[in-house]
């Protein structure tokens, strides 16, 4: 089974600083491995600054964002798709740079020109990445939490507020630590 298009929340005992309290999407999942990006992780670098070309379509906050600590000199972009447009009969012959991920998210190629039918883009730098098996291992020890993902959740203007926004919509104990304090210390 494949875990592409689902939300990895790193749980509040995450040991890994590369992590702490990050949404990740995953973006590819299979027996090599799995890549996915960190959703709550702005930079202070405008959009503008790396790909002006997409700057009219950059949702909010529209800063580049920290995808992960692999490559972090390479850019991957997400886009939300006009409504009617993610199945391919539904998508002009001009949507073919796609690969839809979820309901509306789909990656894009960001050196291409923006297509008609995009709604917004955001743009990362850099990705996480697992080797096989490591990342289930890692779901397994209690590190992540697999959970369902929102095209809300790419685009949230709030991504801050990501990590205990996912946990606290959750219809499990899982929402119960979206409540956990930033610091036990001062609890």
């Amino acid at each position: 089974m494949t875990w592409r298009g689902q939300l990895l929340v790193a749980s509040p005992l995450m040991g890994d600083p590369n992590f702490e309290r990050s949404v990740v999407l995953i973006l590819a999942h299979g027996e090599e491995g799995a890549l996915g990006v960190v959703l709550n992780r702005p930079r202070v670098f405008p959009i503008a600054a790396q790909l002006q070309r997409w700057e009219a379509l950059a949702a909010a906050p529209a800063v580049l964002f920290e995808g992960g600590p692999v490559a972090s000199e390479s850019a991957i972009g997400l886009a939300l798709i006009a409504a009617g447009r993610t199945h391919p009969s539904a998508r002009p012959r001009d949507l073919t740079s796609f690969s839809i991920l979820t309901d509306r998210v789909a990656t894009v190629d960001l050196s291409e020109e923006p297509q008609p039918g995009i709604d917004k883009v955001r743009v990362f730098a850099g990705y996480a990445g697992w080797g096989a098996e490591q990342l289930e291992s890692e779901v397994d020890a209690g590190a992540w939490f697999l959970v369902p993902s929102r095209p809300t959740d790419v685009f949230s203007s709030d991504p801050d507020g990501l990590w205990r926004k996912v946990l606290r919509r959750q219809r499990s104990s899982l929402a119960m630590l979206s409540s956990y304090p930033d610091d036990l210390q001062t609890n």
